[in-house]
């Protein structure tokens, strides 16, 4: 790799880090090739990618910015996994982590902010995007069906009077 592919790829990585709600940074020590497509094609189901990377490019791309806690996630064989919300990687490679034990989450970026083990399993267990997005129309809905469930009332025992006093007359 010469020095304007390295370059290159340091823009790149800065505009993952930028871009991405969250990063998870994983070790894939052992994963064949067939597990390693397995877990970027759930992934990318997902709306996530998986990026194998260099870890002397990363740290060039951080530039420090994340402190000797941050540069510590990155040793060894290092994937990491993005995705423009925050959730969604966090959530497929804890999975796939429990799945698979060769494949272990060491920990994530969030902004300038480092994650521990801990805190990647916590962001896995929110509710995604459209889970969250599918509660507040379901919480904006419930107080119009009960308004027309209640308007509706009064017309409805009104009729059932109005019967009951024909089916009186009639007998």
């Amino acid at each position: 790799m010469d020095r304007a592919q390295k370059q290159e790829a340091i823009e790149t990585l800065k505009g993952v880090f930028d871009g991405a709600g969250a990063v998870v940074v994983t070790h894939y020590m052992g994963l064949t090739v067939a597990e390693m497509t397995d877990l970027r094609g759930r992934l990318r189901v997902e709306g996530a990618q998986l990026q194998v990377v260099k870890n002397t490019l990363v740290q060039k791309a951080l530039n420090g910015s994340v402190g000797e806690a941050g540069d510590a996630l990155f040793k060894g064989p290092v994937a990491i996994a993005y995705a423009p919300d925050a959730v969604s990687a966090a959530k497929v490679a804890t999975q796939y982590a429990k799945d698979n034990e060769k494949f272990t989450v060491v920990g994530g970026l969030m902004g300038q902010q480092v994650l521990d083990q801990a805190s990647i399993t916590a962001l896995a267990r929110l509710p995604s995007l459209d889970q969250l997005r599918a509660k507040i129309i379901g919480l904006l809905q419930a107080p119009a069906t009960k308004i027309a469930g209640i308007m509706q009332a009064p017309a409805g025992q009104l009729a059932r009077v109005v019967g009951a006093y024909a089916a009186k007359d009639a007998a």
